[in-house]
């Protein structure tokens, strides 16, 4: 499907980018990947990785400028959105600025995408956004309803629309495996609760859930990855095993354990062998057989959360990784 496709990535310049962009050319080798982003720095620092590959392409803009997306996206083919403001306190604080680009972002690019024919998007969604106690997560509850109605908005038009769902990024950008390792050395790690868990994924795992939705959607689905959790108490033990742990409470907006699916949305889940899909209640979509496929309606009152996962990595699975992945971490 990608295959000598043109293909947009909102926010490129951010972790998920970095690991789709050379992914995606690799196994796809698409005619066109067009990075689009607001930060112009993050943009040439990027565009010196691939300043030999002629199918790359930059655009400075926004989400939030409908016309800068109207321009960009001609002759687009798909879309993946992955720009938003995400950091929880910042959106806290500037909860105006978090709603312009997760929200008014989300409805922009819906109606460009449809306006100029493009063929397939797919929207990067959070645990954040299941079951929502911050602003953060609710605005990407509103983003993830808004793309998966947005099959309905687009009427005649061909464009669909689906989204996918994951919880903690290994090893990105101020996530707390670079955190533990940047103070592993002060002999001391802080931990906001002791039963804390967090669900484990890698870049290249979220970047196969993307391919495998624009090769499998419809449109209006939500594709959860099934993945290991892990208590933090554990993660402290394998980057610092010789360090204090001083417990510091949970910080505003935090949750004790991640979710990604609530029990409210267990009547519209369906379980495959390697994820779960949140079909639409609208529209008696959630009776599409095509959407359903070979799935299997998961049990009433299901919740797929870090705590009551099935699947648990282990402290020497977690050390081999960060073995395996050393120098990239915290990097992006």
């Amino acid at each position: 499907m990608l295959k000598n496709s043109t293909i947009l990535v909102t926010g490129g310049t951010g972790s998920f980018g970095h690991k789709f962009i050379p992914m995606t050319l690799e196994k796809y080798n698409p005619k066109k990947i067009i990075v689009f982003s607001r930060d112009e720095m993050k943009q040439w620092e990027m565009a010196k990785l691939f300043q030999d590959d002629d199918r790359m392409r930059f655009f400075i803009g926004d989400v939030r400028d409908r016309e800068r997306l109207y321009r960009a996206l001609d002759g687009v083919d798909y879309v993946v959105h992955a720009a938003a403001t995400k950091i929880v306190p910042t959106a806290e604080y500037n909860p105006f600025e978090c709603v312009k680009t997760n929200i008014n972002g989300a409805m922009n690019l819906i109606d460009a995408c449809i306006d100029k024919g493009v063929k397939g998007v797919v929207a990067l969604s959070t645990d954040k956004a299941s079951s929502p106690i911050n602003l953060y997560g609710a605005t990407k509850l509103a983003s993830d309803k808004l793309f998966v109605s947005g099959n309905s908005y687009s009427a005649s038009h061909a464009t669909r629309f689906s989204v996918v769902r994951y919880g903690n990024v290994m090893g990105s950008r101020g996530s707390v495996i670079p955190f533990f390792m940047s103070i592993k050395d002060q002999g001391t790690l802080p931990i906001t609760d002791p039963r804390m868990t967090r669900f484990m994924i890698s870049l290249e795992q979220g970047v196969e859930l993307v391919w495998h939705a624009f090769e499998d959607m419809e449109g209006g689905e939500i594709y959860v990855k099934k993945i290991p959790s892990m208590k933090v108490t554990d993660l402290a033990n394998v980057i610092a095993p010789e360090a204090k742990q001083e417990v510091v409470g949970i910080r505003p907006g935090e949750k004790l354990h991640e979710q990604m699916i609530g029990a409210e949305d267990a009547f519209y889940t369906y379980e495959y062998p390697e994820h779960f899909k949140i079909l639409p209640a609208i529209n008696s979509w959630d009776r599409d057989k095509n959407r359903i496929k070979d799935g299997k309606r998961v049990p009433e009152g299901f919740v797929y959360s870090s705590d009551n996962n099935t699947e648990w990595m282990s402290e020497e699975e977690l050390k081999h990784w960060i073995d395996g992945n050393y120098t990239e971490i915290g990097k992006i």
